[in-house]
């Protein structure tokens, strides 16, 4: 059967309806795209609909839905980022926001059937619906997680969800960018109703319109309230006057989106839905023309979706997949490898001198596996299935068919050579064999390889199943294929390719060293260690440099400077220290004092209680009574790390500024409000970060001069970009 307003709606592109009994369910299915997603003639096609079933005498409720696995994504965030003018921002939030309003006013019941996850705009078009369900579902996610690319929630997520689960709830999911379980989302009123399938739900939606065949939005009925209170209530009022100082102690400014949610949450609940959603539009606009939006959308949407894309594999390789895996070395990075390898479904070998010590590293898998049960994320079935993916031995011999070896011991040429050369022996001819190395070349460690050309590096960060990245290095003789092949089984097992040349210490772990070690230098300085660790803070870095240091080891990074200052002098190149490993080499050799794993670095951690500074650093190092300015420690700690990168680009080390800006995020944490070390010298402007850079040169030391690259580029008005 058809109605004028189901013939309407089935000439819209990527939208089908069908009506049975008044009921009209319309479903959206965006057939050029893997998951729907508000963009390029969305909103036009969604006012069509809206006006065609408020209109139609003949269709008394509806049931939205998708035709894919997926419910509605969020908006396309590269129409966002052609925004430049505050009227373009405007426009485009109010005209869906007046499609969805007519929707929820129309006193005909709607239903959002969530066929899976609805992130951001996705959800926003759920509230202004009067019924949600969702199918329960491992992979359903919902949630408004726009503030992790610098935006608010402009669809009128800002003001229907306080007015549904209250201010407080709807301030920490929107600052904090959580998504939630179904099950969770029901327990606090975000959705009404779970489903166990697609007909499960669609029998629900219908039923729930025949008993509700008039409705309104709780805040459209008179004497509504919402609940816990408006912002005037005590115990609301005492939430907004600690929440602006809370939200910067945790973002020190760098997040201007987090205050305009706060606002804008503030200022719409004072006052009608209607013109809080005209207030939602005026915040929303403030914060997608921020520079930190702009940085954020480069970097984590555009740059993040072609790496994603395979910007950095090279062309002409068929995909291929790994089925069997071998792993040399089951501390804490082969053990974390083997458990992402295995929950893809990869065949694992992993491999100890001992098999305690490779029994050992199974057992990590064990515990991620059974927290996941605790936490009704996964079942002992699957947990089990997971672990028959695991073999440990010592035994070489056993690698035989592993089509991928990762080498993961210990950062010593020799052990490494003899790890090769012992593997190569059994595993087949076509095998890649990748070590995961931090710092040591790829090209000197395949050195003790029959077949160089497939030798290559996949370094890891640790913890392997939490951190995202994974950093290909591409040795001198590492061929296409291997490259290709590498790329293939990290996007596989889910983590972010970034692919980089070979060279000492690489991209990552060069640079990321340049901020732990310009904190250690300005406390040799006789800066007070406090000002150092809040100017980390204040950068935008996850963690200050001298706490970091401790967390990564100083005898690891003592080692480090150790190996590569031996490597230079037998290269017959000039090695110059650091500043930092004078303060290093006391810390480890002369007092001991190793970091976390010692339980004693720069800072103190005692068994029961919180870490602290270790009081004698400023006995060892005495404060100056002239401190340097704020800004100064915070530029210093981000222009070296930007300037280091520029050199890794110059020198052909880093291959993209794609990689560069991600490698930096992912890798080491580097401030995501700048988009990225490559990004935080655009959004300055290369004259400006070149000219910063020679004053910091004078005033601290020659590390500061800018890179030629640099220079160049000022000269000619350019900027990065790998168009």
């Amino acid at each position: 059967m058809t109605t004028d307003s189901t013939n309407a709606i089935n000439a819209l592109d990527h939208f089908s309806a069908e009506i049975h009994d008044g009921i009209v369910t319309v479903v959206l299915d965006q057939t050029d795209r893997k998951m729907n997603v508000i963009g390029d003639g969305f909103t036009e096609s969604f006012a069509t609909l809206t006006d065609s079933f408020v209109n139609d005498a003949a269709a008394k409720g509806m049931i939205l839905t998708s035709g894919k696995p997926t419910f509605i994504v969020g908006a396309d965030i590269d129409q966002l980022a052609k925004m430049t003018t505050a009227e373009q921002a405007f426009d485009l939030v109010e005209a869906l926001k007046s499609s969805l309003r007519q929707l929820e006013t129309s006193g005909k019941p709607v239903v959002a059937a969530i066929t899976g996850t609805a992130l951001g705009g996705g959800l926003e078009v759920a509230l202004a619906c009067h019924y949600r369900i969702a199918i329960d579902a491992p992979t359903t996610k919902l949630g408004l997680p726009e503030v992790k690319l610098g935006l608010l929630p402009g669809g009128g997520g800002t003001q229907r969800l306080p007015r549904l689960v209250g201010i407080q709830k709807a301030l920490e999911l929107m600052t904090q960018g959580t998504e939630l379980r179904p099950q969770d989302a029901k327990d606090i009123g975000l959705i009404d109703a779970t489903a166990t399938d697609q007909a499960d739900m669609l029998a629900q939606a219908t039923q729930w319109i025949n008993d509700n065949p008039k409705v309104q939005q709780p805040w459209d009925k008179k004497g509504f309230k919402i609940p816990g209170g408006d912002p005037k209530h005590p115990k609301v009022a005492q939430v907004f006057s600690i929440a602006p100082a809370m939200a910067n102690q945790k973002s020190h400014g760098n997040y201007p989106a987090i205050t305009h949610i706060l606002s804008s949450v503030f200022e719409g609940c004072m006052v009608d839905i209607d013109n809080g959603l005209k207030i939602e539009s005026r915040y929303f606009v403030a914060c997608a023309l921020s520079d930190v939006s702009r940085n954020m959308i480069n970097t984590l949407w555009t740059q993040l979706n072609s790496i994603k894309k395979g910007q950095s594999r090279p062309d002409g390789f068929e995909k291929t997949k790994v089925s069997k895996v071998g792993i040399l070395g089951a501390g804490m990075m082969g053990a974390g490898i083997a458990y992402v390898s295995a929950k893809v479904g990869i065949e694992v070998v992993l491999l100890d001198r001992a098999i305690e010590s490779a029994d050992k590293g199974k057992d990590y898998s064990v515990k991620i596996l059974d927290k996941a049960i605790s936490r009704g994320r996964s079942t002992n079935e699957k947990k089990q299935a997971l672990l028959d993916l695991i073999t440990t031995t010592v035994s070489y011999a056993d690698l035989e068919g592993c089509d991928l070896i990762i080498e993961a011991v210990f950062e010593d040429v020799d052990i490494k050579a003899e790890c090769t050369r012992q593997a190569e022996a059994v595993i087949p001819e076509t095998a890649v064999y990748a070590s995961n190395t931090s710092t040591l070349p790829i090209t000197e460690l395949a050195k003790a390889s029959k077949r160089p050309n497939q030798f290559i590096g996949l370094h890891f960060f640790s913890p392997v199943d939490k951190m995202p990245l994974v950093e290909i290095i591409v040795g001198a003789d590492t061929d296409d294929d291997t490259l290709a092949r590498g790329f293939d089984y990290v996007s596989q097992i889910g983590k972010t390719p970034i692919v980089v040349n070979d060279s000492r210490g690489f991209y990552t772990s060069r640079v990321f060293g340049t901020y732990v070690s310009e904190g250690i230098a300005m406390l040799s300085e006789g800066v007070h260690p406090r000002s150092i660790e809040v100017a980390g803070i204040k950068s935008g870095m996850p963690m200050p440099p001298l706490a970091l240091q401790d967390e990564v080891s100083l005898s690891l990074s003592l080692h480090v400077m150790t190996q590569t200052k031996l490597a230079l002098e037998k290269e017959g190149k000039e090695f110059v220290a650091h500043p930092a490993m004078p303060v290093v080499e006391k810390m480890v050799n002369a007092l001991g004092r190793e970091g976390r794993k010692a339980a004693k670095g720069f800072y103190e951690y005692p068994e029961k209680g919180e870490k602290f500074l270790w009081p004698e650093l400023t006995n060892l190092y005495p404060t100056k009574a002239e401190q340097p300015a704020a800004e100064d420690l915070v530029d210093r700690l981000l222009y070296v790390q930007a300037n280091e990168t520029a050199k890794c680009y110059e020198e052909n080390v880093v291959r993209s500024v794609a990689d560069a800006n991600i490698g930096s995020i992912f890798g080491w944490g580097f401030a995501p409000n700048q988009g990225g070390t490559l990004q935080f010298i655009n959004s300055i402007g290369v004259e400006k970060f070149v000219a910063r850079s020679q004053e910091l040169a004078k005033k601290y030391g020659e590390r500061f001069a800018p890179a030629q690259i640099l220079v160049a580029m000022a000269a000619k008005g350019e900027a990065f970009t790998d168009a």
